[in-house]
C-alpha cells in the first residue's frame, strides 16, 4: 500500500550548524559513499518514528523512494529530503526532535566516520583502542561533559511490550525523576520511552532540566525508532560499542520486560561484572516489572544459573511490582558507587576503572556460519561463556529485526546453534518462553523463529 511522504530540505541545529568550508567539503567527499547507505537508512529510521514497526527491511520495502542528500550552501550544509515519511511532519513543518535526531545521525555516522575508521588515531586491535572510541564518540556528542554526578540510571528492556509493562516502566521513571536521576535508554519504544516519559513527570515538579540519553546502532534503529523525548541522541557503529557506552556512562541499571535483546543485555553486563579484575567494583544491576513479568524474569534467573551459575546470580535483585522500592534500591546503589568513585579518583562521566574484555568489544557479524561455530560448553570461565552467549542472542535478534539478519535468514533458513545440553537445553527453554509470552515480534503477528537449537536434549 502507499505510504504518505513529504520532500523538504532542512538547515543543521546543533554541532553542525557552524562548519568551515573544510569541514563541509569533507561531508561532501566521494570518499564517504561507503556511509550513504547507512546514513540513508538510520535517517529513515529517524523520520519514522512513532509508527509500529520492528522490522528493518519492512521499513526499506515500505519507503522506497526515500533519499537523503547533503547540500552545500554560503552558510554551511542543509538536507535535501526525499520521500519521507509525513508523520514527521506536523503542519508541513519537521518536528523539532526528529529535526535534532535527525543532525545527530549526520553528525555521528557522517562527520565521525572517518574519524572512527582510522587506524591511525584508534588501534581497534587492542580493547584500550576500542574504548577510545567509546570516549570519542560520546565527547563529541556533548555527552560528557554534562554529566558530573552519579545520577545516570539506564533502563533495558523490549520495544514490543504489553500495555501494562509499559506503564509500569512509567511509574519506574516518576520515581527516578522526582530523584533528580537522569534517564538513559536504547532510545526507542516501549521500555526504553516509558522510563523517559514518566522522568519527565517527575523532573517537572522538581523544576530539573532532566537529560533522557538514547545510544542505538544502525542494525537496529529501524526496529526501535528514536522517541521524540530522547534529547541527546547519539549512534554508535555496531551493537558491541553500543553496549559500552551503556555501561560507562551509567552508574546503574534497571531491566525491564523485553525478549532476546534484553537477555542479551543482561549476559552482556553480567560477564563484565564476573570478569576477576570487576570484583568490588559496585554497580546496581535490578530486574523489574509488574506482576505479569514475573515469570519472564524468572526463567531468565533460572537460565543464568543453569549456565553462569550462581555468583552470576548475586550481582542483580529482582523486584517484582514495586517501582518505589526499585528507586530506593537503585538511589541506595548510586550512593555506593559514587563514593567508590570519590575514593578512586575516578570519572563520574565515564567509567574508566570498569575493564571490558576485548572478547566483549570484538564485533560480531551473525551469519550461520558464526553462529554454528559459537563455542558453547561449561569447561571455561563463567565471563568467557557470558561473552559467547551474548552473541548467540545477537544472532537472534539480528534474524528477528535486522535488514542484514533478516535477509540472511531468507536465504540460507534459520540460524543454527549448537552446544553442550547442559547449555542448550537451558536456552531453548528461555527462547520457548520468551515466544510463547509473545516477546520475539511486535503483539499480534505470527512468530517464524529464526533460530534452530542443536543439543537441546540432556541425557
Amino acid at each position: 500500500m502507499p505510504y504518505d511522504i513529504v520532500d523538504t530540505q532542512v538547515p543543521p541545529i546543533g554541532k553542525l550548524e557552524i562548519l568551515s568550508r573544510a569541514e563541509v567539503a569533507s561531508l561532501l567527499d566521494p570518499g564517504h559513499d561507503g556511509l550513504h547507505r547507512i546514513f540513508r537508512d538510520c535517517a529513515l529510521a529517524v523520520l519514522n518514528c512513532g509508527n509500529e514497526l520492528d522490522d528493518g527491511k519492512e521499513l526499506l520495502e515500505r519507503y522506497p523512494s526515500f533519499n537523503v542528500r547533503i547540500l552545500s550552501r554560503e552558510c554551511g550544509i542543509e538536507l535535501d529530503i526525499r520521500g519521507a515519511p509525513a508523520s514527521a511532519f506536523v503542519d508541513g513543518k519537521m518536528v523539532a526532535g526528529i529535526r535534532e535526531h535527525l543532525f545527530s545521525v549526520l553528525r555521528d555516522i557522517v562527520y565521525l566516520g572517518e574519524d572512527i575508521r582510522d587506524n591511525r588515531k584508534f588501534d581497534q586491535s587492542t580493547s584500550e583502542g576500542l574504548t577510545d572510541i567509546v570516549f570519542h564518540i560520546l565527547r563529541n556528542a556533548g555527552i560528557l561533559q554534562a554529566l558530573n554526578d552519579t545520577n545516570v540510571v539506564v533502563c533495558w528492556g523490549g520495544h514490543s511490550i504489553s500495555r501494562e509493562e509499559y506503564e509500569y516502566t512509567k511509574l519506574v521513571g516518576y520515581q527516578l525523576g522526582l530523584r533528580c536521576m537522569d534517564v538513559c535508554t536504547g532510545c526507542g519504544p516501549g521500555a526504553m520511552k516509558g522510563p523517559m516519559k514518566g522522568a519527565a513527570i517527575g523532573h517537572a515538579k522538581q523544576r530539573v532540566n532532566g537529560r533522557y540519553l538514547g545510544l542505538t546502532e544502525p542494525g537496529i534503529i529501524a526496529a526501535e525508532s528514536p522517541n521524540p523525548i530522547v534529547n541527546s541522541l547519539v549512534i554508535f557503529p555496531d551493537i558491541e560499542k553500543r553496549l559500552e557506552a551503556f555501561v560507562r556512562v551509567g552508574h546503574g541499571i534497571v531491566v525491564f520486560p523485553g525478549g532476546a535483546g534484553t537477555v542479551e543485555e543482561i549476559l552482556y553486563l553480567l560477564g563484565i561484572l564476573l570478569h576477576p579484575e570487576n570484583s568490588g567494583l559496585p554497580f546496581p544491576l535490578i530486574f523489574s516489572g509488574p506482576k505479569s513479568a514475573e515469570a519472564y524474569f524468572r526463567r531468565i534467573d533460572t537460565f543464568i544459573g543453569q549456565t553462569l551459575g550462581r555468583e552470576a546470580q548475586r550481582h542483580y535483585s529482582i523486584i517484582i511490582d514495586d517501582p518505589e522500592r526499585v528507586v530506593r534500591e537503585m538511589k541506595s546503589g548510586l550512593r555506593r558507587v559514587r563514593e567508590f568513585r570519590e575514593n578512586q579518583r575516578d570519572a563520574y562521566n565515564f567509567n574508566w576503572r570498569l575493564h571490558v574484555d576485548h572478547e566483549f568489544q570484538q564485533r560480531f557479524s551473525p551469519t550461520h556460519e558464526a553462529m554454528i561455530s559459537l563455542d558453547l560448553h561449561k569447561d571455561q570461565p563463567s565471563h568467557l561463556l557470558a561473552a559467547k552467549l551474548r552473541r548467540a542472542f545477537s544472532g537472534i535478534v539480528a534474524g528477528n529485526v535486522k535488514a542484514d539478519g533478516i535477509r540472511e535468514i531468507e536465504r540460507h533458513g534459520p540460524f543454527e546453534i549448537h552446544g553442550d545440553a547442559t547449555i542448550m537445553g537451558p536456552m531453548d527453554s528461555l527462547l520457548t518462553s520468551i515466544v510463547e509470552q509473545q516477546r520475539m515480534k511486535l503483539p499480534g503477528r505470527v512468530y517464524a523463529p529464526c533460530y534452530r537449537i542443536v543439543g537441546g536434549s540432556i541425557a
